[in-house]
């Protein structure tokens, strides 16, 4: 029996999105639709060690992809991260679900850290990344989450230290919401636990793809 992941379908000109509006940070980008779906497709056995740290059954072997949300990228999803608030974002959360958005995001983090620590510092140059290293991989994950957090209304004063930080999201986020933004600015918390979580895992998975085999 399949599993449905229901999807938000972000496009421009020169990018496409396909993320699924379910499971946070499960999002891929191609030039057009059927590439991105085929790259999401592929990147869930990756995401199914997500997943199951966060309490979650993820078959990823037995997945149909149900487009739920079409929508125009703007000037970020083109630049190449999934911007588009979709209205299914905008769903309340529960204390239950709440929690498993919480789960996920901690355990893309937890992931991220745990590739980074077994990665070596000088990864394999090319177009993916360039020549950024782990250590500057990882400190530019730390800053975009900086300033993620600011659009979740954290004062500067929360934002110092990467695991204050992450704790303080992590509180926010578990808190049962009618789907409003966050702080009364531009993020519920469905969307703001996938962009997290998005922007996590796409360099876990970069850091991988760069580590040269021993």
């Amino acid at each position: 029996m399949s599993t449905v992941i229901r999807v938000l379908v972000e496009t421009t000109p020169r990018k496409v999105f396909v993320s699924a509006l379910d499971w946070p940070g499960l999002a891929r980008v191609a030039k057009d639709e059927a590439g991105a779906v085929e790259a999401l497709l592929a990147a869930a056995p990756r995401y199914a060690e997500v997943a199951r740290a966060a309490g979650e059954a993820f078959d990823p072997d037995a997945l149909e992809v149900e487009v739920a949300e079409r929508r125009d990228g703007d000037a970020t999803t083109a630049f190449g991260a999934p911007s588009i608030v979709a209205d299914a974002d905008r769903r309340p959360t529960d204390a239950r679900e709440a929690a498993r958005l919480d789960a996920l995001l901690a355990a893309a983090w937890q992931l991220l850290d745990r590739t980074a620590a077994a990665a070596p510092e000088a990864l394999r140059k090319g177009p993916r990344g360039g020549g950024r290293d782990t250590s500057k991989v990882v400190e530019h994950v730390h800053r975009a989450d900086e300033g993620y957090a600011g659009v979740l209304g954290l004062a500067p004063a929360e934002r110092k230290t990467v695991e204050g930080l992450r704790q303080r999201v992590l509180e926010i986020l578990r808190e049962p919401s009618d789907g409003a933004p966050i702080a009364g600015k531009r993020w519920p918390p469905r969307y703001a636990a996938r962009r997290f979580a998005w922007h996590a895992l796409d360099h876990a998975w970069e850091i991988e793809d760069r580590t040269e085999p021993d």
